[in-house]
């Protein structure tokens, strides 16, 4: 978790107007350090553009309830405002808020409540929307998708094949976290629909630890044996299929014989994608409360685990193998341009401005931990994943009336040849939008809409 305190100190010494946003400061809002500062909570995304004006102004604005129709707790913010993605390509889907778990260490729960789902409806117009403005990835996120709908009288994999449908060719789609509790009555359907073609067969199961006592004592709601469950059909079932997982170290009470479970874990299934987090007493959990794991031991124990993480490399087996794969985004270093393949691994192909966004073919000819490298295929053909030309960098998104009447059958959508990309739905959306959004208010809607991400990204990520 951020320390918050000295970074909101030194931007009001130095006379910055500040706004906060995210789990930390909507959990714990009468902190002292918090006094005098503007906070967002974590369903008024919506209003940020007036949070930062009356700021600006010298007001101290907080905005932390919770929305509610008849009653009824809402997912948050709608999900057709305007917003800008970090990355053009990529749509980041919302598809529920809170959780039905009590995790005695988490502070997530304390700011986001219980499950809240969006309408299928609703998501799946986000996504139609996205894809006419030029997205070929769609990411589905939450604190846990693997619940969503049972507050709605639905479930995740109704929701899939609904997106599925919506889907064009050469588009993909992305699962995100799910605790095993909520998966295990869908295995079967979750099945069919991570060997979809345009579903990346991935999926994000945490297992947090190996040591059922240790398990009960988070309140994790399962059992060892239920998560090697999930893992064991997936993996008969969806062939090749990754499995990402997150491990806590130093758990209150967790003792050697815990820990070296764990380790037997990890040994067994050589998890390709490794989360793992020294355990950190959150205030006001119950964890916070319980005997601590001594510092010196749950840094050994991270450490130890980390070394065995490092001793195996996951995809030395698939060097010289023909992949299909996405590319969205460059690489950290911007040596290479960032592909996925159909099991959502990470591939370097060349920095070539032809290939962004494109669906190829590589030989891969290079592995390491975390990547594979593949030379595209000169014979192959290379299709653009997109409906229509993306968004500018920056560009705002918008849903708007003339969008509502566009094609609503997923199936009659097609990837188009590279050079070949309908430009006419484009313009007209984004005139529609500058209608509505007179140039003054998009300029002060990005402007906010930037600070709320860098600020979210900042500190939600602290969680």
């Amino acid at each position: 978790m951020l320390n918050l305190k000295p970074e909101s100190r030194k931007a009001q010494e130095g006379n910055k107007k500040v706004v906060l946003a995210g789990c930390v400061p909507q959990a714990q809002p009468r902190q002292d350090y918090l006094k005098g500062l503007s906070i967002i909570g974590v369903q008024q995304i919506d209003r940020v553009v007036e949070v930062v004006e009356e700021t600006i102004k010298g007001h101290s604005v907080r905005l932390l309830g919770q929305k509610k129709d008849n009653g009824k707790r809402l997912g948050g913010a709608r999900l057709d405002l305007p917003k800008i993605r970090k990355n053009p390509l990529i749509e980041i889907i919302s598809i529920n808020t809170g959780c039905l778990n009590a995790c005695t260490y988490c502070k997530t729960k304390h700011a986001r409540g219980d499950l809240a789902s969006y309408p299928i409806e609703e998501l799946v117009d986000r996504a139609k929307q996205s894809f006419q403005e030029g997205v070929c990835e769609i990411w589905l996120t939450s604190e846990d998708t693997g619940a969503y709908g049972r507050d709605i009288g639905t479930d995740l994999p109704t929701l899939l094949w609904k997106l599925v449908e919506a889907i064009p060719e050469g588009a993909m789609l992305r699962l995100g976290m799910t605790n095993p509790p909520y998966i295990l009555e869908h295995l079967e359907e979750m099945a069919k629909i991570l060997n979809h073609p345009r579903v990346y067969a991935f999926l994000h199961i945490p297992v947090q630890s190996a040591s059922d006592s240790v398990l009960m004592d988070m309140k994790r709601e399962y059992c060892v044996a239920d998560f090697k469950r999930v893992v064991d059909f997936l993996k008969e079932k969806v062939p090749g299929i990754t499995i990402a997982t997150d491990i806590i170290c130093g758990f209150p009470g967790e003792m050697d014989e815990d820990f070296q479970e764990t380790m037997k874990l990890v040994e067994q299934y050589r998890f390709p994608s490794l989360f793992i987090n020294q355990f950190y007493p959150r205030p006001g959990t119950p964890a916070a409360k319980m005997h601590q794991v001594p510092a010196a031991v749950k840094k050994q124990r991270t450490k130890d685990l980390s070394q065995l993480f490092h001793s195996y490399n996951p995809y030395d087996h698939k060097i010289g193998e023909r992949q299909r794969v996405l590319v969205t985004e460059e690489s950290f270093d911007s040596n290479y341009y960032v592909a996925h393949n159909r099991f959502y691994e990470q591939v370097l192909v060349p920095k070539d401005p032809l290939l962004m966004g494109k669906m190829v073919e590589v030989n891969i000819y290079e592995a390491g931990k975390h990547f594979m490298k593949g030379q595209p295929v000169s014979d192959a053909r290379v299709y653009t994943a997109s409906i229509t030309r993306p968004l500018a960098k920056g560009e705002v998104s918008g849903l708007t009336e003339e969008f509502r009447h566009a094609p609503q059958n997923g199936s009659n959508w097609k990837a188009h040849p590279s050079a070949e990309i309908p430009v006419k739905t484009l313009f007209s959306s984004r005139m529609a939008l500058q209608l509505l959004w007179p140039q003054e208010g998009l300029k002060i809607l990005s402007i906010s809409l930037a600070l709320l991400a860098v600020l979210v990204t900042f500190y939600y990520g602290g969680m």
